[in-house]
């Protein structure tokens, strides 16, 4: 299957999951820095539609990526409800405008991936990805540097292993084992999954998560 194919399988099975959740459960924080689980949901539609003039401008007000990526998320949250924005997400992820007609499907599928975890972790749910998708997140963001995701940074060096697929990377004493999804979310920088994983060289990633989310 190609990546934007899986890109948009994927998609689709992540709108029935969120459709089930309720209006409590998009109040509340996500693990995704200060954002609710609702302006995580409203930032995976603006990457489909934002039009780069919008883009800019926002960085230009916030002085960066980062602040502009915030201010979006939560002025689409404050728009949109649950419902209108899982609607638009299944209208754009067959036809994306703006600057997410650009972006690379493989890199797209993991920022996807990515939060839905950071939703559904904090809900306390586990979830139920696809091997599949989660064995391409994974190879993709260990292969080569991605200005959005540090897990290439944080991967340097130490042997990967996800004890519920098929897939490893890297060699060395330095082992840190968890489950895919657990790995995903630990090498995206998200402090709260460090329980989850184990192994030689876990002291070593918790380190490098803790150093660059205090770095910004």
């Amino acid at each position: 299957m190609s990546s934007r194919n899986l890109l948009q399988t994927n998609d689709a099975r992540f709108t029935s999951v969120a459709e089930t959740l309720s209006a409590s459960d998009w109040a509340a924080p996500s693990l995704c820095s200060e954002w609710t689980n609702h302006e995580v949901l409203a930032h995976l539609v603006v990457g489909y539609s934002c039009g780069m003039g919008s883009l800019v401008a926002h960085m230009y007000r916030g002085r960066g990526f980062d602040a502009a990526n915030t201010a979006l998320a939560r002025a689409y949250a404050a728009a949109g409800s649950p419902a209108r924005l899982l609607a638009q997400l299944r209208e754009l992820m067959h036809r994306p405008t703006g600057i997410g007609r650009y972006f690379p499907a493989r890199l797209l599928i993991g920022d996807h991936v990515t939060h839905e975890l950071d939703i559904l972790y904090a809900l306390g749910i586990e979830p139920r990805i696809p091997t599949d998708v989660l064995v391409a997140v994974l190879n993709a963001q260990v292969s080569f540097p991605n200005p959005f995701v540090p897990a290439y940074r944080n991967s340097r060096g130490l042997r990967l292993i996800a004890t519920d697929a098929d897939w490893f990377h890297g060699d060395g004493d330095q082992l840190v084992e968890g489950k895919a999804a657990e790995l995903i979310s630990v090498l995206g920088n998200r402090a709260a999954m460090l329980p989850r994983i184990r192994g030689a060289g876990a002291g070593i990633l918790a380190a490098r998560v803790l150093s660059r989310r205090t770095a910004g």
